[in-house]
């Protein structure tokens, strides 16, 4: 048996990067690097050796010369950036940072607590006592008292101690209780028939004025008295002075013949009071009182204003009524009080316009408006003299 000789094989490594590889390789598998390249020349070797040799020089620092080396770059550059943004802001175009908006956190208010406020009682009216009243001449029976100061007829009886036929006579003190405010029933929208015929009607208001009657304002007006009493719930055909009635017009008999060409203009509406205020006081017996109102219109030739001033303290029952076509009137010196108590005058005004003249002459005045309002005023008319020492 033959046995093969056993060739050794050559290797060789590689100088770049220590890899063994066999002789005749002529590159190496791992770096790449030839190794049958050309001996350099001798020129190219001391050439290379020479430019090895020409390195930078090292230069070595110690710590205090390299801080102040950086301190010195850090001061030219900061003067170099003070002259380029100079020179930006005298007309050239400086580079501004752009500034890179900062997210901020928006806190949510949280509302506290309402507090619950304890319910708020509602005020009730105190009663004012009643005052006193003197009955006068032309009052005529309780329903006319309750009618002229806006109570009921229960409330005088109740208040005076009175029967149920409510007697009064000439010169009877009596106590008159205020108005009660009545809370009004709600609204509804369909009316009763006879509210309905009512409010259809055209009306004219009036104040029952000294002398007149219901045949008179019947045939004045041209509306049956029937029809006036009717639409007033009067139950008599007695009206007292100072009381208010509406003229049914849509009543009127028909007439014949030509009908008149002179219409019934318009009703005024209430004039507003000003002046005195309500409750105002005059002490001194030198004062001077003048009521004053706004206008409600002009006038026309046979109209007027009708004041009336009425006196309700106890025992000093007066009234005094005038007419004027201005919008104010100064009482009367006679009207003052005699004595030195504050006495209350209630005064209110009404358009009126004449229809006619009396068997005397005097004009007959009627309503041509609504009643103002009734405002009252203290006057004392005689100052208080001391009693002289003996």
């Amino acid at each position: 048996m033959n046995q093969e000789p056993i060739s050794s094989n050559k290797t060789k490594v590689c100088p770049t990067c220590g890899t063994r590889l066999s002789e005749n390789a002529a590159r190496c598998l791992v770096c790449g690097t030839e190794f049958n390249a050309p001996p350099e020349p001798k020129a190219a070797k001391k050439t290379k050796k020479s430019v090895q040799a020409s390195r930078m020089p090292e230069v070595t620092l110690s710590l205090p010369a390299a801080v102040g080396v950086i301190a010195v770059v850090l001061i030219v550059a900061a003067v170099i950036m003070f002259f380029v943004l100079r020179t930006g802001a005298g007309g050239g175009t400086a580079l501004t940072p752009a500034e890179s908006p900062t997210p901020t956190v928006t806190p949510t208010a949280s509302q506290p607590p309402t507090a619950t406020q304890p319910p708020t009682d509602i005020p009730t009216a105190t009663p004012q006592p009643p005052f006193e009243y003197t009955v006068a001449v032309g009052d005529g029976s309780c329903s006319q008292l309750a009618f002229n100061f806006g109570v009921s007829v229960q409330s005088i009886i109740i208040t005076n101690n009175l029967p149920s036929t409510c007697p009064i006579s000439v010169g009877q003190v009596l106590k008159i209780p205020y108005p009660t405010p009545t809370i009004p029933p709600p609204a509804t929208s369909t009316s009763l028939p006879v509210d309905a015929t009512k409010n259809a009607c055209e009306t004219v208001p009036i104040t029952v004025q000294d002398g007149d009657t219901l045949s008179s304002i019947s045939l004045n007006y041209a509306v049956p008295m029937s029809a006036i009493k009717e639409f007033n719930g009067l139950t008599t055909d007695n009206v007292f002075v100072g009381s208010n009635l509406l003229i049914p017009l849509c009543m009127r008999a028909a007439t014949p013949g030509p009908t008149p060409t002179a219409t019934i203009p318009p009703p005024y509406p209430a004039s507003n009071l000003l002046l005195p205020a309500d409750g105002a006081a005059f002490t001194l017996a030198n004062d001077v009182v003048t009521l004053q109102w706004a206008s409600v219109g002009v006038l026309r030739d046979v109209e007027a204003y009708q004041i009336t001033v009425e006196d309700v303290t106890a025992n000093q029952t007066r009234r005094l009524t005038d007419y004027v076509t201005d919008t104010k009137y100064i009482v009367p010196t006679s009207f003052r009080p005699k004595d030195n108590v504050a006495h209350v005058l209630r005064w209110w005004i009404t358009p009126v316009r004449q229809s006619g003249s009396d068997e005397q002459g005097q004009p007959i005045w009627v309503a041509s408006g609504a009643v103002s309002e009734k405002r009252v005023f203290t006057w004392v008319g005689v100052a208080v003299v001391g009693t002289p020492v003996p």
